[in-house]
């Protein structure tokens, strides 16, 4: 019996299944390279995400400005330390295993009027503080390289663009304080500074005996170009007043306040003042006054020489003692240098200089000027 025609009909129908299932797995295969290429892409796209915010919030922490201490302010020193520190943090973090680069245009360091509006745009910081940083990390034909491909190339696509952008804030007009989200206090002490003695040190027209030696974390005699004021007044224009305002119960005592000198401002304080202390729409905050420092505290005031804290800058006060009324209309960010609060009146005093603070529950001020030295976490606003 002659079976070779069965066998090359056979031959022909398996070379016929062969090349229909090639041709059918055309598609399968085109779209396996994409599915892989694509999630190759959308890696790099969370590693430029994860770059650009790293390095839009280590530039925004150089916005805090320690020149302004000393009063030399310079927003042009500020503006290359945040591009370098964004170029660091940028390069540390790879996009598929490579550090990027930044570009001068892809970084942009001003001032940022709204965190919550989108479409505002960061304006150059002229007359405003620096308080924003903006960042893009790009993978394309100008900077760093397009992000290529592994079998889409047999399909003729060989690559693809990628960047992020992130924008990083810092709070630098304090309008009040609520509690802060972490639940933690506010380190605002509950004495008040006169508006006028508080300029004369902002001019320039105090003295300079005290330095802050933070390597070792004392205070030390000498001069280090900030200067000081004595925050314990010989007089407020309020008889048998000293200062010191109620923040939280009106009848708070010695303890009260010694208890607020070392921890700060609690959420319960706070809530004798409906949740937060903040300016009015006349910029101005009333708080009731008490008797005053006193030597009772002179022990806890002593325990935080040295630590930031926040005072309230009053200007004007009326009635007596505890009956007092302060307008606050300014915060400030000093610390402790010295401390005496025994002997004679004129020999007593709680002398302050100026220091940054960064304070969690800072709310906004849309008003320059409402506070100094006062700074928020850095946070992503977009």
């Amino acid at each position: 019996m002659n079976t070779k025609p069965y066998r090359r009909r056979n031959k022909n129908r398996n070379g016929n299944i062969t090349v229909l299932t090639a041709i059918l797995m055309l598609p399968l295969l085109a779209m396996l390279a994409f599915a892989i290429d694509l999630g190759y892409l959308q890696l790099a796209r969370e590693e430029l995400q994860r770059s650009a915010d790293s390095a839009a919030m280590a530039a925004a922490w150089e916005l805090v400005d320690e020149e302004a201490l000393t009063g030399e302010s310079n927003y042009d020193l500020l503006d290359a330390d945040a591009r370098d520190a964004a170029g660091v943090y940028a390069s540390e973090n790879t996009i598929l295993r490579q550090g990027p680069s930044l570009g001068v245009s892809d970084i942009a360091v001003g001032y940022l009027s709204s965190f919550t509006d989108p479409n505002v745009a960061i304006t150059p910081a002229v007359y405003e503080a620096p308080n924003a940083v903006t960042v893009t990390v790009r993978r394309d034909s100008a900077q760093n390289g397009r992000v290529r491909f592994f079998l889409a190339q047999l399909l003729g696509v060989e690559d693809a663009a990628a960047e992020a952008e992130a924008t990083a804030a810092i709070l630098t007009n304090v309008g009040g304080f609520g509690t802060p989200s972490n639940g933690g206090n506010v380190e605002l002490l509950p004495f008040a500074m006169d508006l006028t003695t508080w300029n004369d040190l902002l001019a320039g027209n105090t003295d300079d005996d005290w330095t802050w030696d933070a390597a070792n974390g004392q205070v030390v005699a000498g001069s280090d170009g900030i200067l000081e004021v004595n925050l314990f007044p010989q007089g407020t224009g309020s008889p048998g007043n000293r200062g010191t305002v109620d923040v939280g119960s009106n009848n708070n005592s010695t303890a009260d306040i010694a208890r607020q000198i070392v921890y700060g401002i609690s959420a319960a304080d706070l809530a004798h003042h409906g949740g937060s202390l903040v300016f009015d729409e006349n910029g101005e905050l009333l708080l009731n006054g008490d008797t005053g420092i006193s030597a009772g505290v002179k022990d806890e005031l002593a325990s935080i020489k040295g630590d930031p804290r926040i005072i309230p800058i009053f200007s004007q006060v009326t009635g007596p003692g505890n009956n007092a009324q302060y307008t606050i209309v300014q915060f400030a960010g000093v610390r402790i240098v010295d401390v005496k609060l025994t002997g004679k009146m004129s020999g007593k005093h709680v002398t302050i200089q100026p220091a940054n603070l960064t304070a969690n529950g800072g709310i906004p001020s849309s008003v320059t000027g409402t506070s100094h030295f006062v700074y928020s976490p850095v946070w992503l606003v977009r």
